[in-house]
């Protein structure tokens, strides 16, 4: 027969089981949430809208659920990577090196667009203006994105340095303005003369009639340069990082579904991608001293 305190002390051990059980299985389902985010070169309604459907699909392909969750500003989403935080980050080119720099080179990029072997910037500026070159600049009050963004400020300020311009000694005033729509915005509305940003969200804007050509328009379209790719922590499990890998390398604009998630994202397609290409962005942070 056993006594009552033995009792007790079995009930105990048995209760601490069914927690330690419950923890564990807690856990688990904790590790089956696949966390994606992205810089935030857009509001936060409009990265909702674009990257809603590739989550959606990667639920499918990876089979566990997946959660898209926008960041702030483009270091939160730095530091969500390299904390591992989440799971897969929609990097620009220049937030990937800051990522890659922050962890010791253990955020490796795995696939980006097609188009982001050739990306472009470009400067804007109201039509009426005056400003028909860089040269232009000088005097002027001029907007970049956020100051972590590749071809909102890392690459516009790479060119104006080849071209003999210091933004901080050759303009009247610089500005920031997070993401590539606040700097469309700041100069269809006056606040600044001239911006630089993303070709690709300039087209969109253009495209969608969401800005007036006659009013405000390209003056100087940038060389080309690598830009952005989605990126993983290294510590993901091997055969995770490929099932992930394949699904964005799958995706096919002959399907609806690919249709959908590859317009939405501006691409034709996603192609491999190695960090050795992101090179020549470390050193034009290097050498405008943003690294």
């Amino acid at each position: 027969m056993i006594s009552l305190s033995r009792s007790r002390t079995v009930r105990c051990l048995m209760s601490c089981a069914a927690l330690v059980a419950g923890l564990t299985a807690l856990s688990a389902t904790a590790q089956q949430t696949f966390r994606v985010t992205t810089i935030p070169e857009e509001a936060a309604t409009e990265q909702i809208r674009k990257f809603t459907p590739i989550a959606a699909y990667l639920e499918k392909k990876l089979g566990m659920k997946v959660e898209f969750t926008p960041v702030t500003d483009y270091p939160a989403a730095v530091e969500a990577m390299v904390g591992k935080k989440v799971d897969l980050v929609w990097f620009g080119g220049f937030t990937f090196v800051q990522a890659s720099l922050r962890s010791g080179g253990k955020v490796i990029p795995i696939a980006q667009r097609e188009e982001d072997t050739r990306f472009q910037s470009v400067f804007i500026a109201k039509k009426n203006s005056g400003i028909k070159s860089l040269q232009d600049l000088k005097g002027k009050q001029v907007s970049f994105g956020s100051q972590s963004s590749t071809s909102g400020h890392l690459m516009p300020r790479n060119f104006l340095l080849e071209a003999k311009i210091d933004p901080e000694k050759d303009f009247k005033r610089v500005a920031y303005s997070g993401a590539h729509d606040a700097t469309i915005a700041s100069v269809v509305s006056g606040k600044v003369d001239a911006a630089a940003l993303d070709i690709t969200v300039w087209k969109k804007f253009v495209n969608e009639k969401k800005v007036d050509t006659n009013d405000v328009d390209v003056f100087y379209t940038t060389p080309t340069f690598f830009n952005y790719n989605w990126a993983v922590h290294a510590d993901m499990p091997a055969a995770l990082r490929e099932k992930v890998t394949k699904a964005l390398l799958d995706l096919d604009p002959a399907t609806p579904e690919g249709k959908e998630i590859l317009q939405l994202n501006r691409a034709t397609k996603y192609i491999p991608t190695k960090p050795e290409n992101y090179k020549g962005l470390e050193a034009a942070g290097r050498s405008a001293g943003l690294i």
